[in-house]
């Protein structure tokens, strides 16, 4: 069989493009609001241990977050994944994709929150004592001078997280959520031929990352040019 014909048989045949076109949707789903609960938790939380790190407050919090951080980033996330799905909301009726982002959100959150408190801690502590000469408070001098700094040299950390999320994602089939991957497997389960359906769903990834990885340079120019300015 040509290859033409095999590309016919394996994605054009009865509309098989869609289960990588809907697969592709369901991941980028997952990826955009688990990036978003990923910052948002990550950033609060490094933000309590900095502070706990720096003026020895919120040592209850500070607590709390370290056990967070232990279990996540020492379980696997695919078994994150199966204990939010199979055991958390074992009694209850709930969209996958809503588990999916949750869980790969609340993974990311605990490598976003060590790569912001990095970034925090590299800040210079005479940077907090110029925001109190300004009349600034903790709060302020944290979000208007230490944060901009910080957020600036963190961003291509961030950016690789953001990365490795993405691509995190493809386990989401273990729950049997039709994401990208899932697409390519079921074709392939239709079609009893792999290469093809798992190449095209590598080069999604693929292009996906080289255009993330695009964004976050033209980013990164962007912020040099207004620190020249």
């Amino acid at each position: 069989m040509h290859l033409t014909d095999k590309l016919y048989d394996t994605f054009i045949v009865d509309d098989r493009w869609k289960y990588l076109a809907s697969g592709l949707k369901t991941t980028l789903i997952i990826t955009f609001f688990a990036v978003i609960i990923g910052m948002v938790l990550g950033f609060l939380i490094a933000i309590i241990r900095a502070t706990a790190d720096r003026t020895g407050k919120l040592k209850i919090p500070n607590l709390l977050c370290k056990l967070y951080l232990t279990v996540i980033r020492g379980t696997p996330v695919m078994v994150q994944l199966l204990i939010i799905y199979y055991v958390i909301f074992a009694s209850v009726r709930i969209d996958k994709t809503f588990v999916g982002i949750l869980a790969f959100g609340l993974n990311s959150a605990a490598y976003v929150a060590e790569i912001v408190r990095s970034g925090i801690m590299s800040i210079d502590s005479g940077q907090f004592e110029a925001g109190a000469c300004l009349g600034l408070n903790y709060r302020r001098t944290m979000l208007y001078i230490i944060l901009p700094q910080a957020f600036k040299n963190i961003l291509p950390a961030l950016a690789n997280e953001c990365i490795v999320l993405l691509k995190e994602t493809s386990v989401a089939g273990y729950i049997a959520l039709e994401d990208l991957t899932k697409g390519g497997d079921i074709i392939r389960s239709l079609t009893y031929e792999a290469f093809l359906p798992l190449i095209a769903v590598a080069l999604i990834y693929l292009i996906l990352v080289i255009t993330l990885s695009r964004l976050v340079t033209l980013l990164e120019r962007r912020l040099q040019k207004s620190d020249r300015g």
